[in-house]
């Protein structure tokens, strides 16, 4: 019989059942380390925001489902809707919504084309270049809802 196995066959079990420092990685990073900033590189930003767009419109999916069953509760119900949906701080909301899908789709599209080899070696161009035109698209787009407010 060798080191390595015990009585019952196992290999290993003399080195499980040996006392010492637990040997694995563990889940993942700490809750806090995926908000820590120090060291990370742009792509790490907008793998972080993409997430938390993502979840934000799947957020405001549901919200909006909800919104379109006032439909259901008559003409006045929709109206105060309205009332309260066309003020300045829901006119901000939907301007960071935009942001959110402008950021989501943008940088999905980054990602896609960078992931199937299209562009394999543009990565940083491919973010700035969708950070421009997401910025035009979002100030015209803000412009547009604030002033129709």
């Amino acid at each position: 019989m060798s080191d390595t196995t015990r009585g019952d066959g196992v290999p290993g079990s003399s080195e499980r059942a040996a006392r010492g420092p637990v040997l694995r990685k563990g889940v993942g990073p700490s809750p806090t380390g995926w908000f820590d900033p120090r060291g990370r590189a742009i792509g790490s930003w907008a793998f972080a925001v993409n997430r938390i767009t993502g979840l934000g419109l799947v957020f405001y999916l549901y919200l909006h489902l909800g919104v379109l069953s006032l439909l259901l509760a008559g003409e006045s119900a929709w109206n105060d809707f309205l009332e309260i949906a066309t003020s300045t701080v829901f006119l901000g909301l939907d301007v960071l919504l935009l942001f959110g899908i402008l950021f989501h789709g943008l940088n999905g599209v980054r990602v896609a084309l960078v992931g199937t080899g299209v562009v394999p070696n543009r990565q940083m161009a491919l973010f700035w270049a969708g950070t421009v035109i997401g910025t035009i698209v979002l100030v015209y787009g803000a412009v547009h809802i604030i002033g129709s407010g």
